[in-house]
């Protein structure tokens, strides 16, 4: 297997876990995570209902960098959710590591007003 595919397999592998513990309810749904080499894209989940509560994008964000684009994301759909009288979720990050532009998001969706 080539390297970019072992990292793929890693991070499934991680994901795989992490949602084998967590799952959203309509109470606290799940804030879920996904990175690609472009953009961020997050959404707020009910498990239960199978339904997208609210969503956000990297794509039309200001910032220079992507870890600039992925805290404004996470600013807004803090607001959305609040909006939508959500205001605890459960973080799932998608399998990738807790660092760079995935903190970035975390922290400023707290800063929001999310609590997780």
């Amino acid at each position: 297997m080539s390297k970019l595919n072992e990292k793929t397999r890693k991070r499934v592998k991680r994901h795989k876990k992490i949602r084998a513990r967590v799952s959203g309810t309509k109470e606290t749904p799940r804030l879920s995570l996904y990175k690609s080499n472009k953009r961020i894209y997050a959404q707020v989940i009910d498990d239960d209902g199978r339904t997208t509560i609210v969503s956000a994008l990297t794509d039309t964000k200001k910032g220079k960098t992507m870890t600039q684009k992925a805290s404004e994301a996470g600013k807004e759909i803090a607001k959305k959710a609040i909006e939508k009288k959500i205001k605890e979720v459960v973080f799932d990050r998608g399998g990738f590591l807790y660092a760079g532009k995935i903190k970035a998001f975390a922290d400023s969706a707290r800063e929001g007003g999310l609590k997780f």
